[in-house]
C-alpha cells in the first residue's frame, strides 16, 4: 500500500452481527458482543495502520423498531462496554467521539458518554467515532433546522462532530451493498469496498485488503 494513496479516514458499516449468532444457534446478543470485540481488534489494527480516524456504526435511529428485548441487551451492552473500556482505550491513545441524536437515550448512558469522551479528549493517536443513536438524515436534518445561511463550511460546522474529516473509504461487511443512512453528508466522494464477511468475522487480513483495494483507486473528485 503506497503511503501516498493511503487511508487515513475510515468509516465502517459494522454490519452481521446478528446472522452471525443465528448461524450459531445463539442469542443475537451474543453476536453483537463478538461485534464490539472486533470493533476493539480493528481499531488496533487501524491505529497500526496509520489511520488517524475511525468511524463505527454502532446503533442507528431506525435499530429502535428491532424487539425490545434486543434493545435493552444491546444499551446494556453498550454501558458495559463504555465502563470497562474506556480507561484502556485511555491508556492507547483513543480518543473516543459519539455522534448522533440524544434524546431516548438514557440519561444514565449519556452521563456515560460524556465520561469517556472526557477522559480521553487529550489523546491524539486515533479518534474512535462511534455512530450511536445516529441516520445521515437526521443528522443533516438536525444541521438544517440551526443553518441560517452561508456556504458548505458553514453548514458542515453544524454537524454531530464539525472536526471529522469526510472519509476515504466506506467498508461495508456481510454482502449487503448500500449505505442504510450513514454519513450521507460526509461520504458524498467516499470510496466503497464491500466485504463479505460477517462483521464479527471481519478480521485483519480483511481489512487490510479493504485498504489497499482503496490504495489501488484513483479518486478523481469530479475531474478528470
Amino acid at each position: 500500500m503506497e503511503d501516498g494513496r493511503a487511508a487515513r479516514y475510515v468509516a465502517i458499516i459494522t454490519d452481521g452481527n446478528g446472522r452471525w449468532a443465528r448461524q450459531r444457534g445463539l442469542p443475537v446478543v451474543e453476536g453483537h458482543n463478538a461485534g464490539a470485540d472486533t470493533v476493539k481488534a480493528r481499531l488496533r489494527d487501524a491505529a497500526e495502520f496509520g489511520i488517524r480516524e475511525l468511524t463505527v456504526y454502532s446503533f442507528s435511529t431506525e435499530n429502535w423498531s428491532r424487539p425490545a428485548e434486543e434493545v435493552t441487551a444491546l444499551m446494556r451492552m453498550f454501558s458495559e462496554r463504555i465502563r470497562r473500556e474506556t480507561p484502556e482505550l485511555e491508556a492507547e491513545g483513543v480518543r473516543m467521539r459519539f455522534i448522533g441524536r440524544r434524546d431516548r437515550v438514557s440519561g444514565a448512558l449519556l452521563e456515560q458518554m460524556d465520561w469517556a469522551e472526557a477522559e480521553t479528549a487529550h489523546n491524539d493517536r486515533i479518534t474512535l467515532f462511534v455512530a450511536f443513536n445516529y441516520g445521515g438524515r437526521a443528522e443533516i436534518i438536525d444541521a438544517a433546522t440551526r443553518f441560517t445561511g452561508g456556504d458548505e463550511e458553514d453548514f458542515r460546522r453544524l454537524l454531530y462532530a464539525p472536526e471529522m474529516h469526510d472519509p476515504d473509504l466506506v467498508i461495508r461487511t456481510s454482502g449487503e451493498q448500500r449505505l442504510s443512512n450513514y454519513l450521507l453528508w460526509q461520504s458524498a466522494y467516499a470510496e466503497l469496498v464491500f466485504a463479505d464477511e460477517l462483521w464479527p468475522d471481519f478480521g485483519r487480513d480483511a481489512f487490510r485488503a479493504a485498504l489497499d483495494e482503496y490504495a489501488n483507486r484513483r479518486r478523481r473528485f469530479g475531474g478528470r
